[in-house]
C-alpha cells in the first residue's frame, strides 16, 4: 500500500518544471496522438492548457508514480503542467482518469455504468485499456480513460501515453529530448497492446566493472537506489518487469535498505542471477557466510542463510532461483561430475523452506533453475525439479541459444524462459565494450525461443546498459508480442526506433546507419579484431573493410551536422560514438598490418604508418575521453572505461595496449619496389622438410595479377614504392592495347597506386596474356604479367544466374535463382543477418525435419561453370547450435540430379555451447559463422544447378561459394561474383498434395 510520506515524496516532485527542449513532430507509424484538432479527438492539450489527471489512493503505490511522470512528462512536451488530483471526483469538462481495474473507485465506476469496455483486458497479465469516453461522469464532458488489469498494466498504459505524446523510454538514459508541442490531441476509440506474450521481461546488470561501477561510485555514491530508480523507471516505459540487479562487488537487498522496497513499489519483479540462489547475492555470502560453499558439507548453514533471504522478499514480488552452483559463477564441483542426487536434495530442501517462510505451498512462490553452463548436464542426464518451476535455458553466451524445450515437455506449468547474453566475460574473449548485437541475429534466436515454447521469463545480460540502449529495447518489445516483429518488418522496426529518438526527417538514413554498423560489428567482435583478421592481400578484403567503415563514419557524421543542437548528445551516444569507435579501431588493426609487411618490403613509408597507427591508438583514447567527459557534460564518467585493445587470451588486459609496430632505416638513395595489391592465391604450401624444396631453392613466382574476366570486369592495382628517401620518376606502360594502367607515369615519393583495368571493347577472343612495364631510377624494370579471360560464350548480357570467375563463383544466400517452398515450410529472408547481407532460412521454424530429393524444400542457384571436374561447395551458415538436442541441424547439398549430400552442421561436435575448449564452437562465435565443405563431380562444363536443400529446421543459410580449387585465405569468403536475373519462387504441388 500507498505510504504517506511517498505520497508527499512523488507529488512534490511531480511540481518539479522541467526545461521543454525544441523539436520537430515525429510520430511513429503507430499513433494515436496528434498535434492536431480535427475529428472528434480528445484534447489532451489545447489552448495552453492540459486535462487535469485523476487517480486514487486505493491505488497501487507504482501507479500514482507513474501518474507523476506522465504529469511531468506532459509539462516537458507542451510547457503546462496538468493537475494531478488525488481521491476526488472529475470537475473538469474534460479530464484524464487512471487506475486499476478492482484497485480504482473511479474506473470500477466506469466498468459498472458500462462507460468503457474492459473486454480483453480484466483479469488478464499487464494488460491496458486507452479509450476516450464521452460524458463517463457527471460534470466531464469528455475523457481519456487509461485503465489497467493489474498495477503494471496501468503503468505500461500511462507510459505508452508518453511515449506517444514524444518522451522517449530513454530521455534519461540516453539523454534524448522530448518532443515539443503546444497541443496534443488523443484519437477517438479504444486501444490496447493486448497481453504480454512473454510473462517476465527484464534485463541483468553484470559484468559491471570498470564502466557501470566508475560511473555510479561517482555520481550516486554507489550502486544504490537513486541509480536503481532510474532503471526501474526505464524498464517500465519499454514495458519490461523484471530486473537481475548488478552483482560484481554489489548485494541489492543489502547495499541499501530501500533498493528491494523501492522496487515492489514501482512494480519490478526482481530476481538474482543464475548462481545466486535463494535471493541472496553472492557478495552476501562473502559477507556473512560461515565455512564452504558446498552443500556436502555445510548443508546448515546454508539453509540458515538461504532462510534469511526468503524472510527478507517477503510479499515482494519476486522470482526465486533455486539449485546451486559453485561459488564466485563456477561449477558446483570440481572433477568434471555432475552430482545430480546432491543437486535434488539441494532443490528439495530450498523449497521446504519457501514452503515453511512463506506458509504457502512452494508453488504460489515463482521461482526458476537456470540451466546455465555445466548446470544443463544436470538436466541432460534427466534430473528433473517440481513441476512449478520455471527452466530457464540459456545461450553460449554467444547469442545462440543451446538447448529449447522438448514438445513433450512444453505442458510444464512453471513453463521455460530464456537466459540471453548482449555482454559477456569469459572464453573465447571478453566482450563487452561496445554493442554488437544486430538485431537480426536476436529476433532470429529469439523467435526460435518463442515458437518452441520458451515463453515465461526473458532475461538479457546488458553488462553496463549502455551502449546497449538499441538491443535492450528490441528484446522487451520482442518479448511483448513477437508475431508483431517478423522478419521483413525488421528494418521498420529500426526505422521507427530512430524516429522515436530523432527528428523524423533523420529517421531512415539513422536507422540504415545503426543497422549497418550492427552488421560490420557484429562479423567479430572488436576484442576478437587483430592485424590478421581481414586478408591484406585477396580480394582487397582488408581495405574494402576498412574503406566501408569510412564510408559508414562518413554518412554518420554528415547527419551529426544536420541534426538539431537539442539532439547532439542523444546521437553521440547511439549512434555516431560506435561508429567512431570501431572506424578508428579498424582503421588501426589495417594500419599496422600493413605496417609490418611494408617493413619487410621496406618501403619508405613504413614510418610513416607507425606514425599513423600511434595516432590513430591515441585518437582512441580522445574517443573515450569524449564520452567520458564532455558527453551531456560528464553525465557518463567512467562509462567507456572498459579496455579494448590488447587482448592476448580470453580476459581483458588492465589497460589498453599500443599494437606493435615496425620502424626501419630508410637509405637515401630511391630504390623501386613493386607489389600486387590484390593477389587472390591460396596461402602457399609449407617448404622445407616434408613440405617441398628446402627454402633456399624457392624462387618467388613473377609478379602477377589475377586474371581479368569479361564478366566481373574487375579493376586491380599495382604499387610502385621507394625504398630510399630520394624521389623518382617512373613509367608504366601496357604493351597489349587493350589492357590500361592509369597513371602511366609520374613521380614516386613513397607509393604510387597504379590502377590496372581491361578495356573489353579491344579484348581477343579467349584466354589472353599481357604485360605492364614499370621502369623506375636507374634502369631498373619491373615485368607484371596480366590474363584477360574473355570467352566467346556465354554473352554477359545473357547470362542467367552466377558465373564463374577466377575458378570461384561466390553467391550471396538471397540472391536465388529459385526459391521452391512446400507446404507447409517457405523460405525467409532475414535481412541485414550475418556478416555480409542477409539470410535464408526455412519457416516455419517448428517444421518437422524433411528427406531431401524431389519436390521437398530447396534453394536452387543457376551456375555456369567453365570446365568440368572436381569442385567444392562452401556453405557459410550461421553458428546456430543443436537447440533440439537432436542428431544436430543439417542440410542437404547437391547439382543438378545428383543425390544430395547430407550434411550435418553439428557433426563437429560444437553443439553443447561449452566454453571450455571446445574448439570448433569457439571458432564459430569468434568468426560469426561456420562454413561446411562438400565435394562434388561435374561431368561437364556449362550451366548447372546447385541446390541447397532444407533437411532440418533451425538452418541460416548466409551464403555459398563454388571453388575450383583451394580458396584463398579471406575473413568474409570472396566477394560475390557476377550475376543476372533469378529470384523466382514457387511452391511444389507434389508437397502440398501430401
Amino acid at each position: 500500500m500507498l505510504t504517506r510520506s511517498i505520497v508527499i515524496r512523488w507529488l512534490a516532485l511531480a511540481c518539479v518544471v522541467a526545461a521543454p527542449a525544441a523539436r520537430a513532430d515525429a510520430q511513429a507509424d503507430s499513433s494515436y496522438v496528434t498535434a492536431r484538432a480535427g475529428g472528434d479527438r480528445f484534447a489532451l492539450a489545447a489552448d495552453g492548457r492540459t486535462a487535469p489527471l485523476y487517480a486514487s489512493s486505493a491505488d497501487f503505490a507504482g501507479v500514482l508514480r507513474a501518474a507523476t511522470d506522465l504529469r511531468a512528462d506532459l509539462q516537458r512536451v507542451t510547457g503546462a503542467a496538468p493537475r494531478l488530483v488525488v481521491d476526488s471526483a472529475p470537475n473538469a469538462n474534460r479530464a484524464v482518469i487512471v487506475g486499476t481495474i478492482g484497485h480504482s473507485p473511479l474506473v470500477d465506476r466506469l466498468v459498472r455504468e458500462r462507460k468503457i469496455d474492459t473486454s480483453g483486458v480484466a483479469n488478464r497479465w499487464e494488460t491496458y485499456l486507452l479509450q476516450v469516453v464521452d460524458r463517463p461522469l457527471p460534470g466531464v464532458d469528455r475523457a481519456l480513460v487509461i485503465a489497467g488489469s493489474d498495477k503494471r498494466g496501468t503503468i505500461y498504459g500511462i507510459y505508452d501515453l508518453s511515449a506517444q505524446i514524444g518522451v522517449s523510454p530513454w530521455y534519461w538514459w540516453a539523454d534524448v529530448p522530448v518532443r515539443r508541442h503546444e497541443a496534443l490531441y488523443v484519437a477517438a476509440g479504444r486501444r490496447t497492446a493486448g497481453t504480454p506474450a512473454v510473462k517476465y521481461r527484464g534485463i541483468f546488470i553484470n559484468d559491471e566493472a570498470p564502466a557501470f561501477s566508475g560511473w555510479t561510485r561517482e555520481k550516486f555514491g554507489g550502486v544504490n537506489h537513486v541509480v536503481y530508480e532510474k532503471m526501474f523507471e526505464l524498464i517500465l516505459r519499454l514495458k519490461g518487469n523484471y530486473l537481475w540487479p548488478a552483482m560484481w562487488g554489489n548485494a541489492f537487498a543489502d547495499d541499501d535498505s530501500l533498493n528491494a522496497k523501492l522496487a515492489d513499489e514501482y512494480g519490478i519483479v526482481m530476481g538474482t542471477s543464475h548462481h545466486e540462489p535463494m535471493t541472496r547475492a553472492q557478495q552476501e555470502w562473502r559477507r556473512y557466510g560461515k565455512g564452504v560453499w558446498d552443500y556436502g558439507v555445510n548443508d546448515s548453514t546454508l539453509r540458515d542463510f538461504w532462510r534469511k533471504g526468503i524472510e527478507r522478499m517477503g510479499s515482494r514480488e519476486n522470482v526465486v532461483t533455486i539449485g546451486m552452483r559453485g561459488d564466485g559463477d563456477r561449477p558446483m564441483t570440481t572433477n568434471g561430475e555432475s552430482n545430480v542426487a546432491l543437486l535434488e536434495r539441494i532443490v528439495a530442501d530450498q523449497r521446504k523452506i519457501i514452503a515453511d517462510v512463506t506458509r504457502k505451498d512452494p508453488a504460489q512462490t515463482p521461482q526458476l533453475w537456470a540451466l546455465y553452463k555445466e548446470v544443463q548436464e544436470y538436466y541432460d542426464k534427466g534430473m528433473r525439479v517440481p513441476d512449478d518451476v520455471t527452466l530457464l535455458f540459456s545461450d553460449d553466451n554467444w547469442g545462440n541459444l543451446r538447448r529449447l524445450p522438448n514438445p513433450k515437455d512444453r505442458g510444464r506449468a512453471g513453463g521455460f524462459g530464456i537466459y540471453y547474453h548482449f555482454d559477456y566475460v569469459g572464453g573465447p574473449r571478453n566482450y563487452k565494450w561496445l554493442n554488437t548485437n544486430p538485431i537480426a541475429r536476436v529476433f532470429e534466436q529469439m523467435r526460435l525461443a518463442y515458437e518452441y515454447g520458451a515463453n515465461r521469463i526473458w532475461v538479457v545480460n546488458v553488462g553496463d546498459l549502455k551502449p546497449m540502449e538499441m538491443p535492450i529495447q528490441f528484446f522487451l518489445d520482442y518479448a511483448w508480442n513477437p508475431r508483431a516483429v517478423t522478419a521483413d518488418r525488421l528494418p521498420e522496426w529500426t526505422r521507427r526506433w530512430a524516429a522515436q529518438q530523432f527528428p523524423a526527417e533523420h529517421a531512415a538514413e539513422i536507422a540504415d546507419v545503426v543497422t549497418t554498423y550492427l552488421k560490420y560489428a557484429g562479423r567479430r567482435k572488436p576484442e576478437l579484431l587483430d592485424t590478421a583478421t581481414f586478408s591484406l592481400v585477396n580480394y582487397g578484403e582488408a581495405e574494402r573493410v576498412a574503406a566501408d567503415w569510412d564510408s559508414l563514419l562518413a554518412r554518420a557524421e554528415r547527419v551529426s551536422h544536420e541534426i538539431p543542437a537539442p539532439y547532439v548528445d542523444a546521437y553521440y551516444e547511439l549512434v555516431l560514438h560506435p561508429v567512431q569507435a570501431m572506424q578508428n579501431l579498424n582503421a588501426l588493426y589495417f594500419t599496422v598490418a600493413r605496417n609490418r609487411v611494408y617493413a619487410q618490403e621496406g618501403r619508405a613509408s613504413t614510418n610513416d604508418l607507425a606514425d599513423s597507427a600511434r595516432r590513430l591508438f591515441d585518437r582512441d583514447a580522445e574517443i573515450t575521453r569524449r564520452y567520458n567527459t564532455q558527453l551531456a557534460g560528464g553525465k557518463w564518467s567512467h562509462m567507456m572505461d572498459q579496455t579494448h585493445i590488447g587482448y592476448t587470451y580470453w580476459q581483458e588486459p588492465p589497460r589498453n595496449a599500443m599494437p606493435r609496430v615496425d620502424v626501419i632505416q630508410v637509405p637515401a638513395p630511391a630504390d623501386m619496389g613493386v607489389a600486387m595489391v590484390e593477389q587472390n592465391r591460396p596461402a602457399p604450401a609449407p617448404r622445407g622438410p616434408g613440405g617441398g624444396p628446402p627454402p633456399g631453392f624457392f624462387r618467388p613466382p613473377p609478379p602477377t595479377l589475377p586474371t581479368f574476366d569479361a564478366f566481373q570486369r574487375q579493376t586491380y592495382h599495382i604499387d610502385v614504392f621507394d625504398r630510399g628517401t630520394a624521389p623518382f620518376e617512373f613509367t608504366a606502360t601496357s604493351v597489349a592495347p587493350w589492357l590500361r594502367v592509369t597513371p602511366e607515369k609520374g613521380t614516386v615519393t613513397k607509393d604510387q597506386r597504379l590502377a590496372v583495368t581491361v578495356d573489353w571493347s579491344r579484348a581477343p577472343a579467349g584466354t589472353t596474356p599481357g604485360t605492364i612495364a614499370v621502369v623506375g631510377p636507374n634502369g631498373a624494370r619491373v615485368t607484371v604479367q596480366a590474363t584477360a579471360f574473355n570467352p566467346p560464350a556465354p554473352k554477359r548480357d545473357a547470362i542467367v544466374g552466377f558465373i564463374e570467375g577466377g575458378g570461384v563463383v561466390s553467391m550471396e544466400a538471397e540472391h536465388f535463382t529459385r526459391a521452391v517452398n512446400a507446404s507447409p515450410v517457405t523460405w525467409e529472408r532475414i535481412p541485414d543477418l550475418g556478416r555480409t547481407l542477409s539470410g535464408m532460412t526455412p519457416t516455419p521454424v517448428t517444421a518437422a525435419s524433411v528427406t531431401p530429393g524431389g519436390a521437398s524444400p530447396r534453394l536452387e542457384y543457376r551456375v555456369f561453370m567453365f570446365d568440368s571436374g572436381t569442385v567444392s561447395v562452401h556453405a557459410f551458415v550461421s553458428p546456430t547450435l543443436n537447440f533440439t538436442a537432436g542428431q544436430g541441424i543439417r542440410y542437404g547439398v547437391s547439382f543438378d540430379d545428383e543425390a544430395p549430400q547430407i550434411v550435418n552442421i553439428h557433426a563437429d561436435s560444437s553443439s553443447s555451447g561449452r566454453t571450455d575448449g571446445n574448439g570448433a564452437w569457439e571458432q564459430g562465435v569468434s568468426n560469426s559463422i561456420k562454413i561446411h565443405v562438400t565435394q562434388h563431380q561435374l561431368a561437364r562444363p556449362g550451366d548447372h544447378v546447385l541446390k541447397l536443400w532444407m533437411v532440418d529446421p533451425g538452418l541460416v543459410l548466409q551464403k555459398l561459394v563454388i571453388a575450383t580449387t583451394d580458396l584463398p585465405r579471406t575473413y568474409l569468403g570472396p566477394p560475390e561474383s557476377y550475376h543476372r536475373g533469378g529470384g523466382t519462387v514457387t511452391t511444389s504441388r507434389a508437397a502440398d498434395d501430401k
